[in-house]
């Protein structure tokens, strides 16, 4: 059974930082692309950040460009998402997932081209 584990997700002030971890099993993650978007209440999910199956390359959403930076370490099956300098606009519920395409040459930012998804871990920034 795949399953993708978020955690690490809390309430911080503005300009707190947290890192959110992943932890994949089920399958070999370590030829995917991992991508994490985020919901807020009332609005659609959106793309947030992107890494390749190889780490060498990530994709950002503008909104998080310079603050976020995602990492993944296939060892441990894990990826992380560490978020600096939070902002009350991040908040949010951040869901981790998989692009099953083995060792894709492109990163998606599209939410359907990801097959697995794991539950999401909440992130509150309060101002």
């Amino acid at each position: 059974q795949v399953q993708l584990v978020e955690s690490g997700g809390g309430l911080v002030q503005v300009g707190d930082s947290l890192r959110l971890s992943c932890a994949a099993s089920g399958r070999i993650f370590s030829t995917d692309t991992m991508g994490w978007f985020r919901q807020a209440p009332g609005k659609e999910r959106e793309f947030v950040a992107a890494i390749k199956w190889n780490g060498v390359r990530t994709s950002y959403a503008d909104s998080v460009k310079g603050r976020f930076t995602f990492s993944r370490d296939n060892a441990k099956n894990t990826v992380y998402l560490q978020m600096n300098s939070l902002k009350p606009e991040d908040t949010a519920l951040y869901y981790c997932a998989a692009d099953r395409t083995e060792f894709a040459s492109s990163i998606s930012v599209r939410a359907g081209s990801y097959d697995y998804w794991g539950q999401g871990t909440q992130v509150t920034v309060s101002s």
